[in-house]
């Protein structure tokens, strides 16, 4: 199931996003990474869950290089969580739902 919670950001949108109060998580992915499709639904729940509290944001590496670039991203997924345009905390690989929300509660 589809979430229309999950927002689909570009090089041009970005740092209007997540210079944002309401903290920002960005899912860093690319439709060929097998990692980054598994992780796909928690990020569709976390959308859901924390829907008006957290922002929660996909940014394909493929089709927007600069960003990725400038956050140093080597492996994907690579999950970054801002609050007010500064990096609080970040986590690369596929992990689990209660890892993902540890790292939106460090926005707290």
């Amino acid at each position: 199931m589809a979430s229309d919670k999950v927002l689909h950001v570009n090089d041009a949108e970005f740092d209007s996003l997540v210079k944002s109060a309401q903290p920002t998580l960005v899912d860093f992915w690319a439709p060929w990474c097998g990692p980054c499709k598994a992780i796909g639904p928690v990020i569709e729940d976390l959308a859901a869950e924390y829907d008006g509290k957290v922002t929660i944001a996909k940014m394909n590496v493929d089709d927007n290089p600069v960003t990725p670039g400038k956050f140093g991203i080597r492996a994907i997924p690579t999950l970054i969580i801002f609050k007010d345009g500064e990096v609080v905390d970040q986590i690369t690989g596929s992990v689990g739902k209660s890892e993902l929300v540890e790292l939106i509660k460090k926005t707290e």
